[in-house]
C-alpha cells in the first residue's frame, strides 16, 4: 500500500472541500440575499390597496422570477375561487414548498464539518506510518527527518480542524438566515392569503377580527 499516495490523496481532498464549501457560502449567500430583499418587497407590495382588491402583483415584483414570488402567485390566482379551509391547506402547502429550496446545500457544509478532521486525521495517520516506513528501510541517520516527517503529518491534522471550523460558521449563519427567511415568508404568505380571499370573506375577517368584536 503507498501510504505516501494516499497521504497526498487526503489534503487534495480537503483543499477540495475548501472550493466546494466556499462555493456554496457564495451561491447560498447571493441566494438568501436575493430572497429577503424579494420578501421584504412583496410583504410591503401586499398590503397596498390596489393589490388587496385586485389581487394582482405589480409588475415590477411579478416580472422577477424568486421563491417568493413563486410562493405567493398559486395563492393569488385562486382568488375568490377556494373557501376558507381550501385556502388554508394551499397556503400551508406553499410554505412547506419552500422548505427544500432553501435548505439545498446546507447537508454538504455540514457533512464537510463532519468529515474534515476525521480526514485529517486520516492523514496524520498515513504521513506517520510512511515516516516509520522511510527510516526502517534507511536507518536514523538524521533526526531532522523524523520531525519533519512528522510535523507535515500533522499538517494534515491541522487543516481538517481548520476546514471544519470555517464550516461551522457557514453553517450557523446561514441557518440564521434561514430562520429569518422563513419569518419574513410567513407575513408574506400571511397578506397573500388576505389578497386572494375573496371580497365576502375579507368583509367576514374585518367583522370577527378582534378590534372590531372590541368596538361592539
Amino acid at each position: 500500500m503507498n501510504t505516501q499516495l494516499l497521504h497526498d490523496a487526503t489534503f487534495y481532498i480537503l483543499y477540495g472541500c475548501i472550493a466546494l464549501a466556499l462555493f456554496i457560502a457564495i451561491e447560498r449567500g447571493l441566494f438568501f440575499a436575493y430572497t429577503r430583499r424579494q420578501a421584504r418587497h412583496l410583504a410591503e407590495a401586499l398590503i397596498q390597496r390596489e393589490v388587496q382588491q385586485s389581487g394582482r402583483l405589480p409588475a415590477a415584483l411579478a416580472e422577477r422570477p424568486g421563491l417568493p414570488v413563486n410562493m405567493i402567485e398559486p395563492i393569488l390566482a385562486q382568488r375568490g375561487r377556494l373557501d376558507h379551509q381550501a385556502l388554508e391547506d394551499l397556503v400551508d402547502t406553499q410554505y412547506l414548498a419552500t422548505r427544500a429550496p432553501l435548505a439545498r446545500s446546507l447537508w454538504i457544509i455540514e457533512t464537510i464539518t463532519t468529515t474534515a478532521p476525521l480526514l485529517g486525521l486520516l492523514g496524520t495517520i498515513l504521513g506517520i506510518i510512511d515516516t516509520f516506513k522511510a527510516l526502517a528501510s534507511a536507518g536514523v541517520s538524521d533526526p531532522g527527518q523524523i520531525s519533519g516527517g512528522i510535523g507535515t503529518a500533522l499538517f494534515a491534522t491541522g487543516l481538517g480542524i481548520a476546514v471544519a471550523l470555517l464550516c461551522v460558521v457557514f453553517h450557523n449563519f446561514f441557518q440564521d438566515r434561514q430562520e429569518r427567511i422563513n419569518e419574513q415568508l410567513k407575513i408574506v404568505l400571511i397578506r397573500a392569503r388576505g389578497a386572494a380571499s375573496s371580497p365576502a370573506q375579507a368583509e367576514l375577517a374585518e367583522e370577527l377580527s378582534p378590534a372590531r368584536l372590541r368596538q361592539a
